[in-house]
């Protein structure tokens, strides 16, 4: 699980939440909070139709508490206050990455919206002519408004002279789901087309990335780009069979794509820097006399046309993987110009002419990473137009409006007169004292397995008991434990100064009122990590006991109970050298006692590297945990954390010596193959991995300029055999559950089910208890 840091405002308020209108000042949250919602408490229904094996939950990392959205500002002459800026979505969900649709190709759009779907048609409101005479305008983006699914939609907004309205379509409810279905996620849309080829007229088509074509071979991106004809609906790949492309641009005459292309058509574990170039090819190889598809600039991302002889790309520059720059590549002149200052940090360009560009720059770096003091609005992701001219004299376009506020990947919007962006919507939230909350703890999420429910936790270690009754978790400072039942939400557990609390687990035994936590500093092996038992632990406080089970001041962590909950396995770093670098897996013999009376432990697994994040198998014969024991000799030793090497094992419990491998990451066994845990049928493990690569340029994202460790996406194995384990060993077909461009993690499962999981548990504190403040930047 990768750390998640935040900033300490408000420290003293740490669970004071009250609402307000208007903010005195703006704190953009950029990372996953945990946010209350309001339910009808429900026990699940185990086995519905939907559900049949139970719910996955798990959390998402640099995933913002609060919903992203998409706004604009003039951009000649720059706005001067917050009533400058125009909001271009509907505001429901998370919206963001749009990019203006011209009149022309908007007309075919809704001329075929018509005929395929009158009804919705009419509902819209919007006619081929409105399109054509301006009186509705259109943007094409990205929402998170069908299941959680990060897929395209179309914005039509009226102007302020015509009501100003905005109504939102799915591209799904306009193609069809066989193009625009099934689970994916979508990202880049422009708009091609609208030339002529002599005689012939190429009609206008959205261009766009999907990762809807699965991919078999670990740690290789899905991303790849298409083209959908707006007039017919048809649909054809662009990125050819074995290579993997993102964040595609359109030139201005509508007949050249730019894609940035993984080299080598391969992913090689890179985050911060892509190892991407540039490449180009025709729009319509039919007739264009095919793709013609070529490598253009090497090392190069975000790719923008100013014309069509010139591109702007951004790029990482010097040896720091945080610093990064935007250049100008000439065609004809093969000339690459570097076009930000050295002094700043600018990406994800959009072009307004050959010579003028918008960038998000932060001026200043921030230790963000450390996340030990509040950012200067010199630190902020701001949006700004450079022209090669005078690179020294920018304008700029939030710092006025929103100064302490984070803005994302500029786009040209009504011909260069105003640049479109995103942000979170942070007009009604303050961070510190006076701070008003999001309403929602949870999100189903789309689920690829009719019989498994999905939904996301905004909480760290999400952990449900046995049955079902209760879910626990951390919150995003790893300093709280909360607890969320029929009986309301609330802290148990709290820690304060350097130490840090994770890892939540539930003893299995359903007639045990016990939650282990693990306290300690996160991420260091060396440093003391115990493990302690909250007994009675949603009964009230007062009747609440909290008992340390570890001793020996090793490492110890990820304990999992077995099914009878007088035992449970852990790892530790006891027995692991000088350093206390090596991990191994023990199990606490009386998971009461622990260490302490009569309490002893037994060593389950033995060797020179790191087992971790262990779980206890529902019939108790096995335990799966992840591994790096079988990483080559050539890989850095130290590299545990970055590189990975993790693989999935089975271990007999009655037979330590029967080990089993189950997942690997690939083929030289680099990679994330993370905090696995058993269905509760036993047919299948889930973990979080990174077998998928990335789904985007991570700096685009709101993730600060720090080393980040991805695990990825959510997937899970069937099991061949749950008698057998030495059946189960390299199992090569795995199912991709989540795509998303966020960290998914520490995912669990429940047998129970639920059409809305705000509906498992009461998730409305209690009248005059404490609630969460979401500490984030």
């Amino acid at each position: 699980m990768a750390k998640t840091h935040f900033l300490k405002e408000g420290e003293n308020n740490r669970h004071k939440i009250r609402q307000i209108k208007k903010p005195e000042k703006e704190e953009p949250i950029e990372r996953s909070c945990f946010i209350l919602a309001r339910s009808t408490p429900r026990r699940p229904a185990m086995g519905s139709d939907d559900s049949g094996r139970g719910s996955i939950a798990f959390f998402g990392t640099y995933r913002p508490p609060v919903p992203l959205d998409i706004y604009s500002c003039p951009a000649d002459p720059p706005p001067s206050s917050r009533e400058d800026e125009q909001h271009l979505t509907d505001g429901v969900s998370y919206n963001q990455n749009g990019r203006s649709i011209p009149a022309a190709a908007l007309k075919e759009l809704l001329t075929f919206l018509g005929k395929k779907n009158p009804a919705l048609a009419a509902e819209c409101g919007a006619t081929p002519d409105d399109a054509e005479k301006g009186r509705v305008t259109g943007l094409v983006f990205v929402s998170e408004r069908d299941k959680g699914l990060e897929t395209l939609h179309v914005a039509l907004v009226r102007p302020k002279g015509e009501g100003g309205a905005v109504k939102v379509l799915s591209l799904g409810d306009v193609y069809g789901a066989d193009t625009f279905g099934g689970s994916r996620m979508e990202d880049s849309g422009c708009i091609a087309g609208g030339f002529k080829v002599g005689a012939r007229t190429v009609g206008h088509s959205l261009v766009y990335v999907s990762t809807k074509e699965p991919v078999t071979k670990r740690r290789t991106p899905w991303t790849v780009v298409y083209r959908t004809n707006l007039a017919d609906g048809k649909t054809e790949r662009l990125t050819p069979p074995g290579q993997y492309d993102v964040s595609p641009a359109v030139s201005p005459s509508g007949k050249m794509v730019a894609v940035a292309n993984f080299r080598g058509n391969k992913w090689t574990g890179e985050i911060e820097r892509l190892n991407t170039d540039i490449a180009i090819m025709n729009v319509d190889k039919a007739a264009q006399g095919g793709l013609r598809r070529r490598i253009l600039i090497r090392d190069g991302g975000w790719p923008t046309w100013g014309s069509e002889n010139v591109i702007f790309f951004h790029r990482g520059t010097g040896e720091s993987p945080t610093n990064w720059a935007v250049f100008r590549y000439d065609i004809a002149t093969k000339e690459t110009v570097r076009v930000t200052p050295e002094a700043i940090d600018a990406m994800t360009p959009a072009a307004v002419s050959e010579t003028r560009v918008a960038v998000a720059t932060i001026r200043q770096k921030s230790r963000q990473a450390a996340m030990t003091t509040p950012r200067e609005e010199a630190q902020y992701r701001h949006i700004e137009i450079f022209d090669v001219a005078s690179p020294d004299r920018p304008v700029q376009i939030s710092q006025k409006i929103r100064p302490k506020g984070d803005h994302y990947n500029p786009f040209v919007a009504d011909g260069g007169s105003r640049i479109g962006y995103h942000r979170v919507r942070t007009d009604d939230l303050v961070i510190g004292n006076n701070l008003s909350a999001p309403t929602k703890s949870f999100d189903k999420m789309h689920s690829p397995h009719t019989d498994v429910g999905l939904f996301r936790v905004s909480g760290v270690f999400p952990t449900i008991s046995k049955d079902g009754a209760k879910l626990a978790f951390v919150d995003n400072e790893f300093k709280a434990v909360w607890l969320a039942d029929t009986q309301g939400l609330r802290v148990v557990y709290e820690k304060r100064g350097s130490n840090s609390v994770f890892s939540t687990a539930w003893n299995q035994n359903p007639n045990k009122d016990t939650l282990y936590v693990c306290v300690g500093p996160s991420f260091s092996a060396a440093k003391p990590l115990e493990i302690y038992a909250i007994s009675n632990v949603s009964g009230p406080s007062a009747g609440r006991k909290v008992q340390r089970l570890t001793a020996g001041n090793f490492n110890n962590a990820f304990p999992s109970s077995n099914a009878q909950g007088d035992k449970f396995v852990f790892r530790s770093t006891r027995d692991g050298g000088k350093e206390k670098f090596h991990k191994n897996l023990y199990i606490m013999e009386d998971a009461e006692e622990g260490e302490f009376g009569q309490g002893t432990v037994t060593r389950l697994t033995n060797g020179p590297w790191t087992d971790t994040h262990c779980s206890w198998s529902p019939k108790g014969d096995w335990v799966v945990f992840s591994s790096t024991r079988e990483m080559p000799a050539s890989a850095p030793e130290m590299a545990f954390l970055d590189a990975g090497y993790f693989a999935v094992y089975l271990v007999k419990v009655s037979d330590p010596t029967v080990v089993v491998r189950v997942v690997q990451s690939s083929a030289t066994l680099a990679g994330h193959v993370n905090h696995p845990i058993f269905s509760p049928d036993m047919r299948s493990i889930v973990f979080a991995s990174d077998l998928a690569a990335v789904s985007n340029e991570p700096i685009s994202m709101p993730v600060f300029l720090h080393s980040v460790r991805p695990y990825g996406d959510i997937l899970s194995v069937d099991l061949r055999d749950t008698d057998d384990i030495t059946k189960n060993k390299d199992i090569q077909e795995f199912h991709r559950i989540t795509h998303s461009r966020y960290e998914y993690s520490t995912p669990t499962w429940t047998k129970f089910a639920t059409d809305d999981p705000n509906e498992q548990w009461n998730m409305l504190a209690a009248k005059g208890s404490a609630t969460f403040k979401p500490a984030c930047p």
